[in-house]
């Protein structure tokens, strides 16, 4: 396709494309919970195990909530369990230039919708919960805006089919979604520049928390309209505290630094490993022979945090 030709032209990008690969990309608005590092191992397993490289992704396009430092921790955190990957880190605020270049080259409106305006109309029948009910599309009556720039979205619509490795054969609806962000400080969103970043990147595997799920047939839309192949994807269950909620501060020691007040690095990988799937093994190099999607257990894994 065209417009695959024009996106992936750049030579990293053909070096990108010549191995697959699978990725872990934290945002560095605080240190990595034990459900962050699970899904890290998850993730570094099953690239290790495929014969992928393994990349590390900073996605800091959250400005305002994201560090530098934090995400120094982070990556001193990843390889303290022994997680390693192929070359060198990269982080989305060095990337704008590529969300501004596919953003050109996609089907999107502006939106001039407050939030409360979102959420109300959000009650109509048939819109899925949480998915933005087209209000703008087409729209000609245009608000007085001020100094607040629109919000850009995706022209979505209609379902998307992807393959996951624990949940089979996906169609879910497409939203339309933020590319980029409006108000006083316009900003790129998630949704486009991850798929941006795997597509340059040449990422074709993508392992990750169940929480995403509903948001990927909308990022395989995103990856098809610029041209490009979508990835296989896991998505894993979340790790839940003993309320069966998804973890939170409320639950306690769950950072790296607080885990080692009560056990030792090897304990917490092993500890890692068997909520993976893998019995007998202590680090993650031993890990990478045993490693089997289908052996990821199905339901959340519960954990009881240190006090």
């Amino acid at each position: 396709m065209r417009v695959a030709r024009e996106f992936l032209s750049a030579p990293a990008t053909v070096r990108a494309m010549t191995q697959p690969a699978g990725r872990y990309a934290p945002s560095p608005s605080g240190d990595l919970h034990i459900g962050n590092l699970r899904t890290a191992l998850a993730a570094w397993l099953d690239a290790r195990a495929s014969g992928r490289r393994f990349l590390v992704r900073i996605e800091d396009v959250d400005e305002q909530r994201s560090s530098r430092e934090v995400a120094a921790r982070q990556l001193e955190h990843l390889a303290a369990l022994g997680i390693d990957w192929d070359g060198e880190p990269v982080y989305q605020q060095d990337r704008y230039g590529l969300y501004e270049q596919a953003l050109t080259q996609l089907d999107t409106f502006p939106c001039y919708c407050t939030r409360r305006d979102i959420r109300e109309a959000a009650r109509a029948p048939h819109t899925p919960p949480s998915f933005y009910p087209g209000t703008c599309i087409g729209r000609t009556d245009i608000p007085e805006m001020g100094d607040r720039a629109p919000a850009i979205r995706f022209h979505g619509g209609g379902e998307m089919t992807l393959v996951d490795d624990r949940h089979g054969t996906v169609t879910g609806p497409v939203d339309h979604c933020v590319l980029r962000r409006g108000g006083r400080e316009p900003g790129w969103a998630y949704n486009l520049a991850c798929v941006v970043d795997d597509i340059e990147q040449g990422v074709d595997r993508v392992v990750r928390g169940d929480d995403l799920l509903a948001s990927a047939p909308t990022q395989v839309a995103i990856i098809t309209a610029l041209g490009a192949t979508p990835p296989t994807y896991l998505h894993v269950p979340l790790v839940v505290g003993e309320d069966g909620e998804r973890l939170a501060k409320r639950n306690g020691a769950t950072t790296l630094p607080e885990l080692t007040r009560h056990w030792s690095i090897r304990e917490i990988v092993a500890m890692l490993g068997r909520s993976l799937g893998i019995e007998g093994a202590n680090t993650a190099r031993e890990m990478v022979a045993r490693y089997s999607p289908q052996a990821i257990p199905a339901e959340p894994w519960e954990f009881s945090a240190p006090q």
